[in-house]
């Protein structure tokens, strides 16, 4: 399939990457050009500009929020203008439910399909095509994405017809997995303060009760205290918490510890932390707690 692919970050690079090693024709764009050598070497073409690689059957991308893909949908040569009719969207991007409606209509307007297919797994899990794929759309259009959902990732959950409901199923996850980092960095923080070596405890709940890679992975950067490079860095995770507040205030759905978990995010970007992952708001755990964290 000749696919087209906008946002090389570290999620895109690996994703795109998959494509190519899966026979696709693909073009790449990125507003920092430098990013799409690696791939050009891989065999993907690159492309100058957000038109030049909407030439194509499918066009993934994968944008940081709302305003990048919005930028290159409305933008100057943008996507909504530069796809044929009949063309495909794929959105992996993690984008408010608000806005995946209006892609929707503006696509259906303009003679385009359209699915939402936003991603679970970090940029490891990406480059090993261990991806959980979240996709809704008309059946057809999520059929005809199937061989770039079979490249990308270990399993495709269709979740819906209607578009916006992945993105609202994605911002779920995410809470609960901020939900997860901040209960576990609250008891480091109780059981170091009290003596036990966080990795002997890391190890203890990921043999026992938390036998899962969530905990296994964020527990390991914690009680390491790896914090970078950013596998998902802390400004993304304070705009995936809000946007899953505003779904929420939008269904009339309370979720009293995504407030908490907004003003920790919120926090960790007030110190400092832009570049760090999301994991190290268990340093505000261990700050609370009177410990000094490097």
């Amino acid at each position: 399939m000749k696919v087209g692919f906008i946002g090389l970050g570290r999620m895109g690079a690996a994703m795109a990457a998959n494509l190519v090693k899966a026979g696709h024709e693909v073009t790449v764009y990125n507003r920092t050009p430098e990013k799409s050598r690696a791939l050009v070497a891989q065999g993907a073409r690159a492309a100058d500009t957000v038109a030049a690689a909407c030439h194509a059957d499918a066009v993934v991308t994968m944008l940081a929020d709302d305003q990048a893909l919005e930028q290159v949908l409305l933008g100057p040569g943008g996507m909504l203008k530069s796809l044929r009719a009949g063309a495909l969207h794929v959105s992996c991007s993690t984008v408010s439910v608000d806005f995946s409606a209006r892609l929707t209509e503006q696509h259906a307007a303009a003679g385009h399909r359209y699915v939402a297919a936003p991603v679970f797994g970090r940029p490891e899990a990406a480059a090993a095509r261990q991806l959980f794929i979240v996709a809704a759309g008309e059946p057809e259009a999520v059929g005809a994405a199937a061989p770039l959902f079979d490249a990308l990732g270990q399993r495709t959950f269709v979740v819906s017809g209607t578009p916006k409901i992945a993105n609202l199923v994605k911002l779920s996850g995410n809470f609960l997995i901020a939900s997860a980092i901040e209960s576990l960095g609250e008891a480091l923080a109780l059981v170091e303060k009290g003596g036990v070596d966080a990795h002997q405890y890391i190890e203890l709940l990921t043999s026992t009760l938390f036998n899962v890679p969530l905990y296994r992975n964020y527990g390991t950067l914690m009680a390491d205290r790896k914090f970078q490079p950013a596998g998902f860095a802390a400004p993304l995770g304070y705009k995936d918490i809000r946007l899953v507040l505003a779904a929420a205030e939008e269904l009339r759905v309370p979720l009293p510890f995504g407030a908490v978990l907004r003003e920790r995010l919120l926090a960790l970007l007030a110190r400092g932390g832009e570049a760090l992952d999301w994991s190290a708001i268990a340093k505000l755990a261990a700050a609370d707690a009177g410990m000094a964290r490097d």
